[in-house]
Formats: structure tokens, C-alpha cells, sequence
């Protein structure tokens, strides 16, 4: 069994910053990549940033200088760095794992990704 565990929601005013966090455990072998999804109410699932088991993060446009993909491999914990935060960032924000290698400046749709955390809430006020 595999699970992905992030800490509950989260508040922030605009331009501040937030550290998520995602714990797997249950894995038989490590994850070759983990990323982060976000999802608002009425819109697609999109992807946030990914990062392979030895390192080259990935992340889309609309986060690029403002969020840190990294993960600690001796916890098996996958965490996002988010700074200078806007209101459109407000989403719910899902880790999730793929037993196979993610493209490099590539960021994969949700089906690259077999194994996903319940998600955390992330509100940004203006």
C-alpha cells in the first residue's frame, strides 16, 4: 500500500510564502518521480512542478522564480517551496508519484502519476 500524506490547509496573505509537504511511505521501491498538482473548483487538474529520484525539477510557466520543487530522499519527503504567493495561486495541492521517469522541462499531465496524496488546501488572500 502506498500513501502520500500532506499536512492540512493552509493561509497566507499575497506575497507571502508556504512550504507543503508530502510524506510517502508503502513504497516497495522509491518513487523515480514525484511532482505537485493543483486543482481550483471548475478548472482542470495542472500541474505545478515535478522532480526525478535523482534530481532535474521541472516546473510550469505560470510558477517559474517563485516555486522550489525538492525532495529529501532519506525522509521519502517530497516538499514545494512557494514565495511571492498570488491569489491565483489558491487551489488545492496534490502530491503524487510515478514509478517511471518524468521529461526534463516537461510537465506531465495527472496520468503519468500512479499514486496521489488526498491534497492540502492553499488559500491566498489579497
Amino acid at each position: 500500500q502506498v500513501q502520500l500524506v500532506e499536512p492540512g490547509g493552509v493561509s497566507v496573505q499575497a506575497g507571502g510564502s508556504l512550504r507543503l509537504s508530502c510524506a510517502a511511505s508503502g513504497y516497495s521501491s522509491r518513487a523515480e518521480c514525484m511532482g505537485w498538482f493543483r486543482r481550483v473548483p471548475g478548472k482542470k487538474l495542472e500541474g505545478v512542478a515535478s522532480i526525478n529520484h535523482d534530481g532535474g525539477p521541472s516546473y510550469a510557466e505560470s510558477v517559474k522564480g517563485r516555486f522550489t520543487i525538492s525532495k529529501d530522499i532519506a525522509k521519502n519527503t517530497l516538499y514545494l517551496q512557494m514565495n511571492s504567493l498570488k491569489p491565483e495561486d489558491t487551489a488545492m495541492y496534490h502530491c503524487a508519484a510515478a514509478n517511471r521517469r518524468c521529461f526534463e522541462d516537461y510537465i506531465h499531465t495527472a496520468d503519468w502519476f500512479g499514486f496521489w496524496g488526498l491534497g492540502t488546501q492553499v488559500t491566498v488572500s489579497s
